[in-house]
């Protein structure tokens, strides 16, 4: 077969991160609590989101929303032009306009000039002073981070096989470890044998899609994907209307005026040449497989939904939630709503802060979360606490650490325990540690354009394809996974699966870690065998019929004279969940699992209290993000008007 030793290389291509990020409250403690303050000096801003109450005229009225953000304007003494103290140049007043609402119900407007740090956080302060105004943030951008160069020539490894099914595609057994190999891949070659993701959709939120001959990019041909980018300069395009397919135009920054933009910078070595990520993030989880070319793909018979939000210096958070938001189903103004919503999404994008309600992500992920999509995040490679990253720590999201082909937590990787699981991403180094000898095993391969800023076109059938790195690829793993056991539910007649019920077939599936690991990187490494053969063997899924608790809310008037079967649904990130009994009469027992209920006498529990009377109480410091099953049982024949309590933080 033909090397791939003369191709280009990309190494932690990763999860994307913000660069011009929002500093923590606690760095500007003086601004109100309704915005965080931009902490960048370097930075300017004009765009902002504004979130107003439900219930105010400027929630239901763009043209009182604009006039609100005017009147901000003139409060912060901006609509004027005054003389700069530096130089003696004049600066221009500021203006607004309105650009458009977002799907989860906020606001976009635009200053008529870029704000430095002084005047947008004095902006923001005189918005939030408003009552009517819930939160306002910049419209931030997401940038992916800087590609670590790898040799031109490598060596090939040999790696341990599972040959249960081997597709003919040529590079598949020398490049691919991560679909095979029994140590640190995801077992994707035995899950072949049940399942390839037939009749699901995967839209990929990312820079795009190109042409490739190993790729099916027919719902860009049919101009199903779309470009969700409004900003020209971002997009490439002449306007700022969002157009349909979905097609990556290049996303390189190393010329003007991208270099100023991005960097402040006159020097093209501060920028980078296209990136391609969209087109190898959907290589890696639908490339055609078994057709005799280049490599294979996880879930090879799913359809990607291509889903533009990442061009020249990044994106904006409008638009990414926004895409969300469509990708699940939900109305866009002015985009063709989907025939047929994606079942799973996958975002290898990422920036700092910590994701809440009062962010437009949070808001989009928890109305894809329920249409019955699946969000699978990039954890991020900042060798970090995953806690200060969004959107990997929105509640509910799989998010994805990255480990090597020894199992390791891959160096770079995010890590704690919003983690939900880790997929191989890559650790570069052999070993997974900073040897400085880089090996072929240390990237995951895939499909990838050789232009240097826009596409080349047609794409080499041979060598077209590339290396890389990080959680932007493990994430892919386990979206593809989740494609297969959506998929193999749907051939056998169950009902559709939760992205609850996912999570947590997910997790206990998960092959243990091989080694010690330095720090927590979720429940182990997936395994998309075991994962679609638990799926199945739980009848697709289908969830134990228990009343459902609300977080921190008493449940109270409980009898039974056997017993009575709770839920509580624990989103990624969340600490010590606290579980109770007390009141009323009788005596009961406490049992507690994760994902599945306990048995009847409560023999297969993960966790129990029984004691006498109705008080009981079982802690779980570091709960699961699933659904945990509760049976209060009645041992020694009834028990009447008790109450029921789960809580847990944040």
């Amino acid at each position: 077969m033909k090397s791939l030793h003369t191709l280009r290389f990309g190494a932690l291509a990763a999860a994307l991160f913000l660069s011009a990020s929002a500093i923590h409250a606690a760095d500007a403690p003086t601004l109100s609590a309704k915005f965080v303050g931009v902490g960048q000096a370097n930075q300017t801003y004009d765009r902002f989101i504004v979130t107003y109450k439900d219930g105010t005229t400027q929630r239901s009225s763009s043209t009182a929303a604009l006039q609100n953000v005017k009147a901000a304007i003139s409060r912060a003494g901006l609509d004027r032009a005054t003389i700069s103290s530096t130089g003696g140049a004049t600066v221009a007043a500021v203006s607004a306009s309105y650009q458009r609402k977002l799907a989860v119900g906020s606001d976009l407007v635009r200053t008529s000039r870029k704000l430095n740090q002084s005047e947008a956080n004095t902006l923001m302060a005189q918005l939030t002073a408003d009552p009517s105004v819930a939160h306002v943030q910049p419209d931030y951008k997401m940038y992916r981070v800087k590609d670590i160069p790898a040799p031109a020539a490598m060596n090939a490894q040999a790696n341990a096989a599972l040959q249960a099914f081997t597709p003919d595609d040529p590079y598949y057994e020398e490049y691919q470890w991560y679909f095979f190999n029994p140590t640190g891949g995801a077992d994707v070659n035995n899950a072949w044998n049940i399942a390839d993701g037939t009749g699901i959709t995967v839209a990929v939120i990312d820079t795009g899609i190109t042409q490739h001959p190993d790729l099916d990019y027919s719902l860009a041909t049919n101009n199903i994907g779309y470009d969700f980018i409004t900003d020209s300069f971002v997009s490439g395009r002449p306007t700022d209307d969002r157009v349909p397919g979905g097609w990556d135009l290049g996303d390189w920054d190393n010329t003007q005026p991208y270099l100023q933009e991005c960097y402040g910078s006159n020097n093209p070595a501060d920028g980078e040449p296209s990136s391609w990520h969209g087109t190898v993030v959907s290589g890696e989880v639908a490339e055609l497989t078994n057709n005799g070319i280049g490599m294979a793909g996880i879930a090879y018979n799913a359809k990607v939904l291509p889903v533009r939000v990442l061009g020249h210096c990044g994106g904006y958070d409008s638009d990414i939630s926004d895409a969300i938001e469509w990708a699940s189903g939900g109305h866009i103004n002015g985009v063709p709503d989907l025939a047929q919503p994606a079942q799973v999404i996958n975002m290898s994008l990422g920036g700092s802060g910590t994701c809440d309600a009062t962010t437009p992500e949070y808001a989009a992920i928890q109305d894809a979360i329920s249409r019955g999509t699946t969000v699978v995040v990039a954890a991020g490679n900042s060798a970090a606490d995953v806690a200060n990253f969004t959107p990997a720590s929105c509640p509910g999201v799989i998010a994805v650490a990255s480990n090597g082909i020894t199992g390791k937590r891959a160096f770079y990787s995010n890590y704690g325990s919003g983690i939900t699981i880790s997929a191989p991403g890559g650790g570069i180094y052999a070993n997974d540690a900073s040897s400085g000898q880089i090996v072929d095993n240390g990237f995951i391969w895939q499909a990838v354009n050789l232009g240097a800023t826009t596409p080349i076109y047609p794409a080499d059938p041979a060598e077209a394809y590339g290396g890389m790195a990080g959680t932007s690829q493990a994430a892919p793993q386990v979206t593809g996974t989740v494609a297969m056991i959506d998929g193999a539910v749907k051939a056998a007649g169950a009902q559709a699966l939760t992205p609850a019920q996912i999570t947590n077939v997910v997790v206990k599936s998960a092959r243990a870690f091989p080694v010690a690991e330095d720090h927590p990187i979720g429940a182990g490494i997936v395994d998309a065998y075991a994962a679609v053969n638990l799926a199945l063997a739980n009848g697709g899924g289908t969830a134990p019929s228990a009343t459902p608790l609300t977080k921190g809310v008493l449940l109270s008037g409980q009898s039974s004279t056997t017993s009575n079967l709770y839920s509580i649904v624990v989103p990624a990130g969340a600490t010590t969940l606290n579980i109770r009994t007390l009141g009323g009469s009788g005596n009961v027992g406490l049992y507690v699992k994760a994902g599945s209920a306990p048995s009847a006498n409560g023999s297969n529990a993960d966790f129990s209290s029984i004691k006498p009377g109705t008080s009981e109480a079982v802690v779980i410091p570091q709960p699961q993000a699933t659904t945990y099953y509760i049976l209060v049982t009645a041992p020694q024949g009834s028990y009447s008007n008790i109450s029921v309590l789960a809580d847990y933080n944040p």
